[in-house]
């Protein structure tokens, strides 16, 4: 007992120092996670290699929960709709890797099985770090992301067949004379036999059966069991109950995949997939999220602790050589593979870089080839160390990117913007949530619209419900001037980006001083720049659903409806004014929580507020 408490404190107290360091420096916190690692193990000799070994089994969970919580936020239709991508683009990374590989290693002077093995190895990305820090960099919805997401799936699928076949590449038997004088045959690794599992010994066809058994026991369960589980949990008003059984659900689908051989991540990433429309959706993410965090970390600190600096300095033009040749290989193939797929600029670069190194399951690969005998064992040694310095090297990986992100300064999506074609007494640049809500009243009230967004996959939505958008950055004055912008009685700026929406009022003010422009603000800071670009009517987000639920608060404390509502509608122009006040104080160059004539102000509409919201009330009580 001791001894474990002492190495949990090790690895828990090399990640509090080492990421929040990594992350101040802009490096992310998997590099900080794995130069912990790396610090603790071969540095320090703190942890020791087979202590950490084991460790590694348990915190691969991680890898496991993360499939379930990104199964989480996908539908089956949009599982679908990636069809494409899985099988074409996944599928060619994963056969033409495999081809260059094999061919280097057999230019090498190694023979084929071994060569088709490494290849095989090395087709392979790291799921974990990839996509943790595709989502750290807020990186996982853009074009590149998206087929990032799509190649790690299908490898995450290729890992079943590819155990299947290492077996039939094993290297011939080893004879040796036993203590008795008879001829016995052994592997020439003499590593032991792999683990059995539930398929072990079965024909080609219960492998099948049972396999796709799984599948479907997991399928029925996600339609049928879960959702029932879950409202059964509800009733006990436990918190721990909850976070129970997502565990429980996310263990036990690992375990039953591990049984039929096949990966635990790809069996609770189909669970996430059949919960993703569940009314439990946000309850298992909140639950699943600390230990996902957590478990990965711990991985990635194995990872670090197992790099073999021996091995490392004993060769180490060679195992750089071959760590440097397999990110570059698989960063030319990524490149031209993501050139066919109509990925341009940073989504290019994004998909090169991003999939380049080795992944955690070729450390799996590895050790399931010695001991199948398919691999010697020097060679599997040096393998496992360039599958851990090519992990080590992806967060410098994505540096790269960040740099070449910003010195490329052009949108990733160089689609051309669509001809515009008509013109209407109303204009909407912006139809996400806020817009279409605008975009519905205006025209089921009979007028006529013309809507514009940068976001294609928007436009293409609504056009599958008979409402016609263009395609194009509402921030272009020629688009807005084909929009109709000089004959338009009405601009509606509802674009995501704040700075956006403020060069939008502006150019369009500049261009039509008597244009009526109504602005969506993201906060009351926003609401000022937008005032002083030249928006007439200014709507914050929130600030109507706030009042709302205010309003219900009221109601429910002992106020009737009315009372409720006159309080509403006195805190609604108290504010409005209140804001076209302060608007005048506002100053971009000093921050409000240091402009003393703002703060006194502030201060005193505050006041003023309470004053005015019991007159109200009083006033009310007096007519009645």
């Amino acid at each position: 007992m001791d001894g474990f408490l002492f190495q949990a404190s090790i690895y828990l107290v090399a990640a509090v120092v080492a990421v929040p360091i990594a992350a101040r420096l802009g490096l992310g916190s998997v590099l900080g996670y794995l130069m912990a690692g790396v610090i603790i193990g071969p540095i320090l000799g703190l942890v020791g290699s087979s202590e950490t070994a084991d460790l590694q089994h348990f915190a691969e969970f991680g890898v496991v929960m993360m499939l379930f919580l990104i199964g989480l936020e996908m539908d089956p239709r949009a599982l679908w709709d990636m069809r494409h991508k899985l099988i074409g683009l996944g599928g060619l990374q994963i056969t033409l890797t495999t081809t260059a590989i094999m061919a280097g290693m057999m230019w090498l002077g190694y023979v084929w099985s071994i060569s088709l093995a490494v290849g095989l190895i090395f087709a392979l990305s790291s799921t974990a770090i990839v996509l943790q820090t595709l989502s750290e960099k807020g990186l996982m919805q853009t074009a590149g992301g998206r087929s990032t997401f799509a190649v790690l799936l299908t490898q995450d699928i290729a890992v079943i067949p590819m155990l299947a076949l290492l077996p039939l590449l094993a290297l011939p038997l080893v004879p040796s004379l036993a203590a008795d004088g008879s001829i016995q045959l052994s592997d020439a690794n003499d590593h032991g036999h792999a683990a059995m599992s539930l398929v072990e010994g079965l024909p080609g066809w219960g492998v099948t059966l049972v396999t796709l058994g799984a599948v479907l026991a997991v399928v029925l369960a996600g339609l049928y069991l879960f959702q029932p589980l879950f409202r059964f949990i509800h009733t006990a008003r436990l918190r721990e109950m909850y976070t129970a059984t997502a565990l429980m659900i996310v263990i036990g689908i690992a375990f039953l995949m591990s049984l039929v051989g096949l990966s635990p991540a790809l069996g609770t990433f189909l669970a996430g997939v059949l919960l993703a429309n569940s009314e439990f959706r946000h309850e298992l993410e909140s639950d699943i999220e600390p230990f996902k965090g957590l478990l990965l970390g711990l991985f990635f600190i194995t990872v670090g602790a197992q790099i073999d600096f021996l091995t490392l300095f004993g060769d180490p033009l060679n195992i750089l050589g071959m760590t440097v040749a397999v990110i570059a290989i698989k960063a030319s193939i990524l490149c031209i593979l993501g050139y066919a797929f109509k990925l341009r600029k940073r989504g290019q670069w994004l998909f090169a870089l991003g999939l380049a190194q080795a992944g955690e399951f070729g450390f799996v690969l590895i050790s399931f080839a010695l001991q199948t005998n398919v691999l010697p064992r020097a060679l599997a040694e040096e393998l496992l160390l360039v599958v851990a310095l090519s992990m080590l090297i992806t967060p410098l990986l994505f540096i790269l990117y960040d740099y070449v992100s910003h010195r490329l300064g052009d949108p990733e999506d160089q689609r051309a913007p669509d001809e515009i074609d008509e013109q209407g007494p109303v204009i909407i640049a912006g139809i996400g949530r806020f817009g279409q809500v605008v975009n519905r009243l205006v025209r089921a009230s009979g007028f006529q619209t013309v809507v514009l967004d940068h976001d294609l996959k928007a436009i293409e939505s609504m056009r599958r419900f008979g409402i016609k958008g263009f395609f194009g950055d509402p921030t272009r004055p020629e688009l807005l001037e084909a929009a109709g912008l000089k004959s338009a009685k009405v601009l509606v700026v509802a674009v995501d980006d704040p700075n956006s929406a403020v060069k939008l009022v502006a150019q369009a003010r500049r261009a039509r001083p008597n244009l009526h422009i109504v602005a969506r603000a993201r906060d009351r800071g926003h609401v000022f720049r937008l005032y002083q670009a030249g928006a007439n009517d200014i709507v914050r987000e929130m600030f109507d659903s706030s009042l709302r639920a205010g309003r219900y608060v009221l109601e429910n404390m002992g106020l009737t409806d009315y009372e409720a509502a006159i309080s509403e509608q006195t805190f609604f122009h108290h504010d409005r004014e209140g804001v076209r006040e302060l608007a005048q104080l506002w100053d971009p160059a000093i921050p409000s929580a240091e402009n003393q004539a703002y703060i006194d102000r502030a201060k005193e509409l505050e006041e003023e507020l309470g004053t005015s919201l019991l007159a109200a009330l009083e006033k009310n009580e007096a007519a009645e």
